[in-house]
């Protein structure tokens, strides 16, 4: 028997890769915020753009470094170029007047083999380009942390997305298993001649019209599931779980915070959107800076070596000696007049500057209205929730009472489909005021720069 079993086991060990397996992994906010950051195309995007602003700041300064060429070169003179001397050079005996004589000055085949050495002694441009390159550097850091809080929004958001969706279906669920009671209750009744078959009808519908919402709430729930993956950079047909949930103690945290927030209690810096603007100024005035100094001089050393060698015979080029050669130089290139290029470079340039400047009196204007309209959206929002949480307390009481009283005699059927049309509506009308206040807490965050990634 226990042979049979270890025959057993080890078959199914070795049919279990054969088949796909399903995992569902858990995910808390912060956790699916975490991945979202780690996976999501937006992001590796942006990281991608700061990898290649570090290639462009190798590529500036390796312009500060010798720069060396070789070359090697071998012609063949098909038709050697005549010239013209005076006749005399030949025969000093020729009269005046006499017509020069051609000469060929060449040979057949000549060969070239150097190295040339380049080395910038001097560029203004170039050293604040190496100043600018850290700015550089800074920008698409930033760059990277905005992609970030955009995806950390986003995951957020379509999370809170679920877990309402997800509370309501609940809700619905009990709503569907307290009148499919009830339905059952009257329809017994009915058969014991107590009550009338239109009521028993009037409830069916009314059971069947919330089943029908029911499903509505899952396809919704389905699609929150879809966005809140999509968000995160996960595949969509892969399984996941959140584990918050949505309670008392949230509303009663955002409650404090808001009471506890002053508005003024904010620096513009905390906002990397803000952070990115002035790394763009200042990289504006540096272009400012940069034209000018077109104006100034560039120094730069050379030095050569190489070898020649010339021939009539095309076998004689490699055999024959070659003759090496070297040079050594100084070049210096002073901008004299350049028709008032750099004189308009430097007028777009300070344009520039201006429009960014102008762009940050903007930014801390929005900063400071997204503030406050977001402030007041959560206190609105509080008192709106209270409202409705209220209401759906009394549409669960009235809905309680008129069962009571239907299955007492003294109610009608009429009130308790009413009552419970009333609480439908009052359940959808809290989730959908709790969905925006969740919503305006993620947008406060953002606007005071605190939304965790």
């Amino acid at each position: 028997m226990q042979s049979i079993q270890r025959k057993w086991k080890w078959l199914v060990l070795c049919l279990l890769p054969l088949f796909p397996t399903y995992s569902q992994t858990r995910y808390s906010l912060q956790e699916a915020i975490q991945y979202g950051v780690t996976h999501n195309i937006n992001v590796k995007n942006s990281q991608t753009d700061a990898q290649s602003a570090e290639s462009r700041i190798g590529e500036i300064r390796s312009v500060g470094l010798p720069q060396v060429n070789a070359s090697v070169s071998l012609m063949d003179n098909l038709i050697i170029q005549r010239v013209f001397l005076p006749a005399i050079f030949f025969d000093p005996q020729a009269p005046e007047g006499a017509p020069p004589v051609p000469v060929q000055f060449g040979v057949k085949y000549s060969g070239n083999a150097g190295l040339q050495l380049n080395q910038m002694i001097f560029n203004a441009q170039w050293l604040l380009g190496l100043k600018a390159a850290q700015a550089y550097r800074e920008l698409a850091v930033k760059n990277v942390t905005q992609s970030k809080i955009q995806i950390a929004e986003s995951v957020s958001k379509a999370y809170y997305g679920v877990l309402v969706a997800e509370e309501r279906a609940k809700l619905l669920d009990l709503n569907i298993q307290r009148l499919d009671s009830l339905t059952r209750e009257m329809g017994e009744m009915n058969k014991k001649g107590f009550v009338e078959k239109l009521d028993v009808d009037r409830l069916e519908v009314s059971l069947n019209n919330l089943k029908t919402e029911r499903s509505k709430v899952q396809n919704m729930v389905d699609l929150s599931y879809y966005m809140l993956k999509f968000q995160m950079g996960m595949k969509l047909d892969e399984a996941i779980q959140l584990t918050d949930r949505i309670n008392e103690t949230d509303v009663e945290k955002i409650a404090a915070e808001v009471k506890a927030s002053d508005v003024n209690d904010f620096k513009y810096d905390q906002r990397v959107d803000y952070s990115i603007l002035k790394s763009n100024l200042l990289l504006s005035e540096m272009d400012v800076e940069n034209n000018k100094r077109g104006y100034y001089p560039t120094v730069s050393a050379f030095a050569g070596y190489g070898y020649n060698t010339g021939r009539n015979g095309f076998g004689e080029v490699w055999g024959s000696p070659w003759f090496n050669n070297a040079n050594i130089g100084l070049s210096v290139n002073i901008p004299v007049f350049d028709g008032f290029a750099k004189k308009y470079k430097i007028q777009q340039a300070k344009f520039t500057v201006d429009k960014v400047k102008q762009s940050l009196s903007l930014v801390e204007q929005s900063i400071d209205l997204q503030i406050r309209s977001a402030n007041i959206t959560i206190i609105n929002g509080l008192e709106t929730l209270k409202t409705q949480k209220r209401n759906l307390d009394l549409a669960q009481e009235v809905v309680r009472v008129s069962k009571i009283k239907y299955q007492s005699g003294t109610g009608s059927n009429i009130e308790v489909i009413n009552a419970e049309s009333a609480l439908k509506e009052a359940q959808t009308n809290y989730f959908a005021s709790l969905y925006e206040l969740l919503l305006s807490k993620v947008d406060l965050d953002k606007a005071k720069g605190k939304l965790n990634y």
